[in-house]
């Protein structure tokens, strides 16, 4: 039997699409009169046969996107392809999510000013954040050996991409039933695309006396580290596709610990659900705090007094009044195309927290600043934030706009009782970020908090400005997904009760 369209029927199934043995057969028998070699042919087919709802088939446009998106990203070298002796090659992308490699110069090479807002070459990955490493400086390096070592210095997405998806079907990735088990299958793959020999290299060039020998271990080391956030990203896409997850309980605690950017579409409304839920929660929480802390020590003066025509004996106790200092919260996003999810999650989980953080102005942008806030009041959720995400995203990302947009309409609203929050991954074009005025805004408010949806080895790699801005803000942290969120929100209100 047909493994590719089985292995896809199971992924619509555990996507909630009712598909009987019947149709399955119905839908092998279209397969075989139009094979799988026109991938928009295939899927009209077979959307004639698989899904019967209106929402069956969003659902099943949004999982044959990416079922067979690999096929798309490789389509020069290979084609979509099914025997009944082998896999397939419909792959699921290569894992990128927010921190995928578009490739980069040899290893003596610096990076280009590319105008696009892109993500970090190979090249441009340091690591700076885990350990000192030897300045070899700029020069040549020797050529590697070990064939990951040759795949990581071609710079090929494509030729990588193939690689990635060969090693999960030989080491059976589809069979992935818990998200624990996500690191375990990163580092099969890993194995499975000669780790073992690389690192060999590496170790015998760090030891060498020849200069570019030593260059070509510390290029190829922070090319590891970046190949294995790609497969853990890729991994965890498959398992989204793949594991069993029709129980709902199973289904919700894996969408709060995967990054956002590989979020479906069709587990949008679940997570607004997780993160409304999630937001009560939170509220309880503090509000019960608050409660305990209003009640406050007891006022001896006052109490006396009032109880001095009871000769002494106490009936009618006084407490300390404590007055609550509301905070002043600004939210601002980034809605660029590269955080359009994040900030979208962040929004919903700002405004489901109204009840705590009542005067919440949020704004956003991609150059220039608007304020959204009279938006979300006016308009369900959801529509607010499509509409935000359709007014304001996509163009050239501009944070020294922004920051000049926002001195201009708020600046005079920032006071020591007002927490900033900006949500973006700092990509800036190369153009002026002005963190003078954040420097600015830093000084007058009470905290600024920034939220990077980007792994932290990557926060200063490329066009990000994560290195300018860290100076001026309280707390930076790396924010991509539900858990990481949640944490942070608590601290927040911790600190501002």
């Amino acid at each position: 039997m047909d493994k590719t369209l089985t292995s896809f029927i199971a992924t619509l199934r555990n996507a909630d699409v009712r598909i009987s043995p019947a149709e399955t057969l119905d839908a092998l028998n279209a397969v075989e009169l139009t094979g799988y070699r026109d991938r928009e042919f295939l899927k009209n087919t077979l959307a004639l046969v698989l899904p019967k709802t209106a929402d069956e088939k969003d659902t099943y446009d949004t999982t044959f996107e990416q079922f067979f998106k690999f096929a798309e990203v490789a389509g020069q070298h290979t084609t979509v392809v099914a025997t009944d002796d082998s896999g397939e090659e419909e792959g699921d992308g290569e894992g990128q999510g927010q921190g995928d490699g578009q490739g980069g110069s040899a290893g003596q090479t610096k990076s280009s000013n590319t105008k696009r807002k892109g993500r970090p070459r190979f090249n441009e990955v340091t690591n700076e954040e885990k350990e000192p490493e030897e300045d070899l400086g700029t020069g040549e390096t020797s050529n590697p050996v070990s064939a990951l070592g040759k795949l990581l210095m071609q710079d090929s997405r494509v030729e990588l991409s193939v690689r990635m998806a060969d090693a999960a079907k030989e080491i059976n990735l589809e069979t992935i039933q818990v998200f624990t088990q996500k690191g375990l299958y990163t580092r099969r793959i890993m194995d499975a695309m000669g780790l073992a020999d690389l690192l060999k290299e590496m170790s015998s060039l760090k030891q060498s006396f020849h200069l570019p020998d030593r260059r070509l271990a510390q290029e190829l080391k922070k090319r590891q580290e970046f190949l294995r956030e790609q497969v853990r990203d890729y991994v965890e896409q498959q398992f989204l596709l793949y594991a069993d997850a029709t129980g709902m309980r199973l289904r919700e605690e894996l969408l709060r610990k995967v990054k956002l950017s590989n979020v479906e579409h069709r587990n949008f409304r679940l997570i607004q659900e997780i993160v409304y839920r999630m937001a009560k929660k939170l509220v309880s929480m503090h509000s019960q705090r608050k409660k305990v802390f209003k009640r406050g020590t007891l006022n001896v003066p006052r109490t006396l007094r009032h109880n001095m025509s009871y000769d002494g004996h106490i009936f009618d106790l006084h407490w300390k009044s404590v007055k609550v200092d509301r905070p002043k919260v600004f939210a601002i996003c980034d809605v660029s195309g590269s955080v359009a999810n994040y900030a979208r999650f962040m929004l919903m989980f700002l405004y489901a927290l109204e009840d705590v953080m009542p005067k919440v102005r949020s704004f956003a942008f991609s150059s220039d600043l608007a304020e959204v806030t009279e938006l979300f009041e006016r308009n369900k959720i959801e529509d607010a934030i499509a509409k935000t995400l359709r007014d304001y995203g996509g163009g050239s990302t501009d944070y020294g706009q922004a920051l000049v947009d926002f001195k201009k309409k708020c600046l005079d609203d920032v006071d020591n009782r007002t927490t900033i929050i900006i949500l973006g991954d700092a990509r800036n074009n190369y153009g002026d970020c002005k963190q003078d005025i954040l420097q600015e805004i830093y000084s007058r408010s009470k905290r600024v908090i920034w939220l990077n949806p980007e792994s932290r080895n990557t926060w200063n790699t490329g066009d990000a400005e994560m290195r300018k801005y860290t100076p001026y803000v309280h707390q930076a942290e790396e924010c991509n997904s539900l858990v990481h969120l949640e944490r942070t929100v608590s601290n927040l209100l911790k600190s501002i009760q």
